[in-house]
Formats: structure tokens, C-alpha cells, sequence
């Protein structure tokens, strides 16, 4: 069995993207795993499936796989890719719809100048919505690992984020701190690690380690992440400008229960086929 397919990404950040509206297949974590290397298969960090909504408030229904198999909640950079193959694709005509994810409802919006915009909903920061294991919220936390102590901040974008503030972005050890925070148990189904330089208090630079990826190009929810990191800690100001490897995100916070909103990029790169 053949299934169309569209390479996209957002800001670098990169996806494999199928419509199950109009194609009808089982897709497995092992399948994931198949076209997510970057040597034998199509090569991507996250699978991105659309399907019919099971909510009858929403569009869609929007689900992710890693590259390694594992099934996340939120993808910000895929969201906005979502937003845009659904348009492209004719699988409606709205221009502003809701879609339904494992972490929650988000609002999608494909603004005039060819920017997507997303509702991101409010950040979590209770510890156990994150999930984190802590006595109380707090804006920091120290955290143990391998004899040293390491301060950051806990938030979910709908899935689970770490930032810690760097004085260097380029220099941070992302890939050796990044990986080991990823498992640590404090955090229990793994978490996102975010490495921030505020450059002033409206533009900062950010690198992220995703659980499951690695390190990537963009990391949407991470950007929302940092954002709140930084405007809670008083770091930064709303708006803010996260400059990512791949790119530059625009978000803005009014503060706590308040949404977070992303706006950035999404670009179609080809289309192509695979056997399932």
C-alpha cells in the first residue's frame, strides 16, 4: 500500500506530514521509527498525522510521533505546519480552526503576510500537570544530577520543558546536559530541555534538546516555554523575539492563566510517496 506524503518544516525543524482523512491506514510507533531515519527512510524529526476530529468542537484531530517511535503531546513547529498542509491540501477553507492533540485543544490562524499563528492555550506550571516531582510551583528549581546543582525552570506547553539560563547559547553543553536531563527521574515521562541567552529584554537566543529527536533546528513549544520562563523570572518582556538555529519565533504571554501565542514560518518542501 502506497501513502502520499509532504516533507515540511518550520524553521528547520522538520516533518513528514499525512493526511488520514482522505487515506485510510494504521500508522504504528514502528512506522515512525522506519521513515524517521534520516539514512533508510524518509528522515525527519516528527511524524505528523492528520485525521477526523473526535471532538465534534474541533477541525481535526493532530497526532505526533518522534523519530525514535515515541508518541508526544504538542508540537509548536508542527502545528504551524499543520495549519498550513490542511489549507494547501483543501481540507478546508477556514483560515482560523481548532485542532485536537494529545496535550489539548490549540487555535490555528493563517494570518495575511503568510504567518501562522497558534493559540497555544496557558502554560501549566503546577508541577504535577507538568508532570514534575516537587513539593510546591515554583519560577525555579534546583535540580541534582551527577554531583552538581542545576537551576530551571518547570513548564508545560502541553508537553513537559526544562529551560535553564545560559550566558551563551553557542557554548551551552546541549547535546551533554541535554541528554541526561531528558531521563532524569525528577522528571517522569521525560522532558524537553531548553538552553537560553537573554540578549535583552525583548530578543533572546535558544537552543532545545527534544525528547525522542535530539537537538533540533526550532522547537515551537520550547520558544512558548522559555518565553514564560523568562517573563515569570522578570528576565523579559512580552512580546519577545526567540531566536532559534533555524529561525526567529514571535511570542507573547500577558501572564499567568493567561494563552501563550506563537507566531513563525511553515514551508512545504516536496511530496513524495511511501509503502506501508
Amino acid at each position: 500500500m502506497l501513502l502520499r506524503f509532504t516533507k515540511m518544516h518550520g524553521l528547520g525543524n522538520d516533518f513528514m506530514v499525512l493526511d488520514l482523512i482522505s487515506q485510510h491506514a494504521h500508522i504504528q510507533p514502528k512506522h515512525a521509527k522506519q521513515w524517521g531515519d534520516r539514512h533508510t527512510g524518509v528522515g525527519f524529526d516528527q511524524l505528523l498525522l492528520v485525521e477526523p476530529p473526535s471532538n465534534p468542537d474541533v477541525d481535526f484531530r493532530y497526532r505526533i510521533f518522534n523519530a525514535d517511535g515515541s508518541e508526544v503531546e504538542q508540537c509548536g513547529n508542527g502545528a504551524r505546519c499543520f495549519a498550513r498542509f490542511v489549507v494547501d491540501k483543501r481540507l478546508t477553507a477556514k483560515k482560523q480552526f481548532r485542532v485536537e492533540t494529545k496535550g489539548g485543544i490549540i487555535e490555528l490562524e493563517l494570518r495575511a503576510d503568510g504567518q501562522i499563528s497558534v493559540n497555544m492555550g496557558p502554560p501549566r506550571l503546577e508541577p504535577a500537570q507538568i508532570p514534575f516531582i516537587a513539593d510546591a510551583a515554583a519560577l525555579s528549581y534546583q535540580l541534582e544530577l551527577d554531583g552538581e546543582s542545576h537551576t530551571l525552570a518547570a513548564v508545560s506547553m502541553g508537553n513537559p520543558h526544562a529551560v535553564l539560563r545560559v550566558a551563551d547559547a553557542e557554548l551551552a553543553p546541549v547535546h551533554a546536559l541535554g541528554a541526561k536531563l531528558e531521563h532524569h527521574p525528577r522528571f517522569p515521562q521525560r522532558v524537553n530541555v531548553g538552553f537560553l541567552q537573554v540578549v535583552d529584554r525583548h530578543y533572546a537566543k535558544l537552543r532545545v534538546w527534544e525528547r525522542g529527536a535530539g537537538e533540533t533546528q526550532a522547537c515551537g513549544t520550547g520558544a512558548c516555554a522559555a518565553a514564560v520562563a523568562a517573563i515569570g523570572q522578570g528576565w523579559m518582556d512580552s512580546p519577545v523575539q526567540i531566536e532559534l538555529p533555524g529561525g526567529r519565533l514571535s511570542i507573547e504571554w500577558a501572564g499567568p492563566g493567561q494563552p501563550v501565542m506563537m507566531t513563525g514560518p511553515a514551508a512545504r518542501v516536496y511530496e513524495g510517496q511511501v509503502r506501508l
